[in-house]
């Protein structure tokens, strides 16, 4: 150590010492410093900062180093070998930037301690190079014993200064280990020195391209100026950047953080960029496992795990295929995460990545049905409210014009009031609960059961027979089951009930209006001593009067001749031509007026009586079309007596032969609905009509059976496209695609299809396109009487525009 202390005081000039010892410090310091921002950086920039670690610290030492031997006055007067100057530069650029890669590539803290020991090792390597570049007239003997104390020094200083350096980059860390790198290189060059003696030797002589000291000292203060300065600055300039980067950064993950939704951005590839904390818990991956995890990885890992229900490449194509489209996605999900409802919203953004945020809405989605659940629910017995009711029998009423009939049944408890008077409000409501379950377990699927308020109730009941015997045998049940004695709370209560009913159409044909006459019949009910039920009629003793005179006048009108047909014209819709004429019958009533068949034809069925009207409208129209040209045929209907009563075919067969008219100018129609409930029989008397040789068409199709295999089971010239069907098309595509597909078979079985109640140029125009071949309805013609008919009926008449 004594021989350290000499050296270092007596062979040494203090000032350059000093000023060796201050740019050692400024060098380890700048050289931490650019260490840090190459830590930090990666891929090419990581290549770039290591070498301004490298140019910087190798220049900074070597520049301490050759200061500390002009300090060295027993070279005073040396020389320096240009060659050996710059190899020993070479050297500590070389080694210190090996050993600062070392640390750079390894992830634990031992290839830190092994590019330490390494930079520790460039000093030596440095330093012992420079040495041997000295010229002088004497001989330099190194002591083997303090050199390799010096390079020890050296390593073993420069393994903790590196350590330090990666442990945090802050201002302490960078001074500690700047000091203690400045502390190994100091050490190890006073050490080396001092483990040197200079001896005399003429034959040392300087060589002429020597470097004088002068001038090593300029080459030296230049060149650590020029670089460590630009080092510095760049290391300064780097360092406010990548605490701006960092400030952006923190308040980018305090804003992902703190969102209500979980946040992922992916790659153009699907790889998780960035996501936040909420994403990865919801879908149960580990964070560290998700960084760069493609789409498909999750979905695959969740779905070995049972938490991801759907196709893992098949969900994430589509959700490419709708982040290609360049367009904000936003789409609820159910099987990302089974049992839970997810709304999921996908971003593109113009690298083909895309970022997505997920929100769970399952308690939502419960909350927001809850609510609706509420509001068309009654919240004491859980029925439908007086809302739902009303809902519920508008749409019966639209199935009930295809023959389904619908009844609404009005329902008031009798002595409710004095049950809640005496025994409470809530015996009265546990009494309307159990009531409530009675009225279901009364009824079908089909029907409805609500709750309008207090004691009323309602039901609407569907019937695809008899409305009316349904209607009785329901409200009957009623009556039966709801004075059933209760149980309830320790109380036996006894009740009874009066029920009104309105039937459809006969009662109304709007909600409003069955609901009004339902209540009236319940009022009546009660009225006439509860416990029962009543159909709404506007007099009992009136309506069977008018009925019983109405069927007296339906006899009567034949024979006076008040029974007249009007015709309505069925047009192809290509050529314009009209085809043929329907006869549609009317009652000139003397004080009712004019009639429709659906006024009186229920009754004459029920009486009878339609089939000598049938009869007479079969010989009126087959003469009437004697009158016209003779291409143009009539069409006729035949109802369902008509259709199953024997004598039928001679029926026709005699029409035809009065009045002289061709067997394929008729057209008989029939319903599809007499056919499909005469099954049995219909083939036998379809194939007798044909071998009469007239056209037979298949009427009302679509009208509430619609079975296209009765197209193919029973042989037609002619469908007919029920009236009702056509409003739909021109609102609902899928009533004009199911209509394509109708004419469309109609085509490949060999029928013309033909749509009745086109009413306007919008409905004529879809048929077309979806090949409807005739047409009738307003938008050719009203129903005109037969001197009207014969003239369009001429030859030169024929076309309508």
């Amino acid at each position: 150590m004594l021989k350290i202390y000499t050296c270092l005081a007596v062979d040494h000039d203090l000032r350059l010492l000093v000023v060796a010892s201050a740019i050692c410090l400024f060098v380890s310091t700048v050289g931490v410093a650019l260490f840090n921002r190459a830590r930090a950086a990666s891929g090419r920039m990581q290549l770039v900062w290591l070498t301004f670690v490298a140019m910087s610290a190798g220049f900074g030492v070597w520049s301490t180093h050759f200061i500390a031997m002009l300090a060295y006055i027993p070279a005073a007067q040396a020389s320096y070998d240009p060659g050996l100057t710059l190899v020993s530069l070479a050297l500590a650029i070389l080694v210190i930037g090996a050993g600062a890669a070392i640390a750079l590539v390894g992830p634990s803290i031992w290839y830190v301690a092994t590019g330490g020991a390494v930079v520790g090792l460039g000093f030596a390597a440095m330093h012992f190079c420079g040495v041997t570049a000295v010229q002088r007239p004497a001989l330099m003997i190194a002591s083997p014993e303090y050199a390799s104390l010096a390079a020890t020094l050296g390593v073993s200083l420069s393994i903790p200064a590196a350590v330090i350096a990666v442990r945090r980059d802050d201002i302490i860390h960078t001074v500690i280990a700047a000091l203690l790198f400045s502390l190994a290189i100091l050490s190890l060059h006073f050490t080396a020195m001092a483990s040197l003696a200079a001896v005399p030797d003429p034959d040392q002589l300087t060589i002429d391209s020597s470097m004088s000291a002068a001038t090593l000292a300029l080459v030296i203060a230049g060149a650590a100026a020029a670089i460590l300065g630009g080092c510095l600055i760049a290391a300064l300039i780097d360092r406010r950047s990548s605490s701006v980067i960092q400030r952006q950064k923190m308040l980018l993950d305090i804003a992902t953080e703190n969102i209500p939704q979980a946040l992922c951005m992916f790659d153009a590839e699907g790889r998780a960029k960035l996501f936040n904390t909420r994403y990865a818990a919801l879908i149960d991956i580990d964070p560290e496992q998700l960084k760069g995890m493609k789409l498909t990885d999750q979905f695959q890992l969740r779905k070995t795990r049972g938490q991801f229900a759907g196709d893992p490449e098949a969900t994430f194509n589509a959700i490419l295929t709708d982040i290609n489209s360049g367009e904000m996605v936003s789409r609820t999900d159910q099987s990302v995460l089974p049992g839970h409802v997810l709304r999921i919203i996908e971003q593109p953004l113009p690298d083909g990545g895309w970022v997505a945020t997920i929100e769970d809405i399952t308690e939502w989605r419960k909350t927001q049905e809850r609510m609706v659940h509420l509001a068309r629910h009654d919240s004491l017995t859980d029925l439908p409210n007086r809302f739902t009711l009303r809902e519920e029998l508008d749409r019966a009423l639209r199935y009930s014009r295809r023959e389904t009939g619908v009844a609404i049944l009005y329902i008031d408890l009798d002595h409710f009031k004095e049950i809640n008077d005496t025994l409470g409000h809530p015996i009265g409501d546990a009494l309307l609960i159990e009531v409530g379950r009675r009225l279901v377990g009364c009824v079908r699927g089909e029907d409805t059961v609500a709750r309008l308020g207090g004691d009323e109730f309602a039901i609407i009941q569907m019937s695809h027979h008899d409305p009316e015997s349904d209607a009785a045998a329901l409200a009957m049940r009623i009556v039966s089951v709801i004075s059933m004695p209760y149980e309830i709370q320790g109380h036996h209560i006894s009740i009874g009930t009066s029920i009104g009913i309105a039937l459809a159409p006969a009662d109304g044909s709007e909600p409003d209006q069955l609901i009004k006459n339902a209540d009236l019949a319940l009022y009546r009910a009660k009225s006439e001593g509860r416990g029962g039920y009543r159909f709404f009629e506007l007099d009992m003793d009136a309506h069977a009067q008018t009925r019983r005179l109405l069927t007296t006048e339906l006899r009567l009108a034949l024979a006076r001749g008040e029974f007249t047909l009007r015709y309505q014209p069925i047009r192809d819709t290509e050529s314009n031509r009209i085809l043929c004429f329907e006869a549609l019958l009317r009652w000139e009533h003397p004080t009712r007026g004019t009639l429709l068949p659906d006024q009186f034809l229920d009754l004459a069925e029920d009486t009878g009586l339609i089939i000598p009207i049938g009869d007479w409208v079969l010989q009126t129209a087959c003469t009437d079309a004697m009158q016209w040209h003779s291409d143009v045929g009539v069409a006729v209907n035949l109802s369902a007596s008509q259709f199953r009563h024997p004598h039928l075919v001679p029926s026709v067969a005699a029409a035809l032969s009065s009045s002289g008219l061709e067997p394929r100018r008729l057209e008989l129609e029939i319903r599809e609905s007499v056919l499909l409930r005469e099954a049995t029989t219909a083939p036998a008397t379809l194939k007798a009509l044909r071998a009469l040789g007239v056209q037979l068409s298949m009427d009302n199709f679509g009208a509430g059976y619609s079975l296209l295999n009765s197209l193919n089971t029973f042989v037609f010239d002619r469908v007919k496209i029920d009236r009702s069907f056509i409003p739909e098309i021109d609102r609902s595509s899928d009533a004009l695609s199911t209509l394509s597909a109708v004419t469309g078979l109609g085509k490949r079985l060999g029928r013309v299809t033909a749509a009745t109640g086109v009413e306007n140029a919008e409905q004529l125009r879809l048929l077309r396109l979806a090949g409807c071949s005739e047409i009738q309805g307003l938008v050719v013609s009203p129903p005109c009487t037969a001197a009207e008919m014969k003239r369009l009926a001429k030859h030169d008449d024929r076309f309508v525009a």
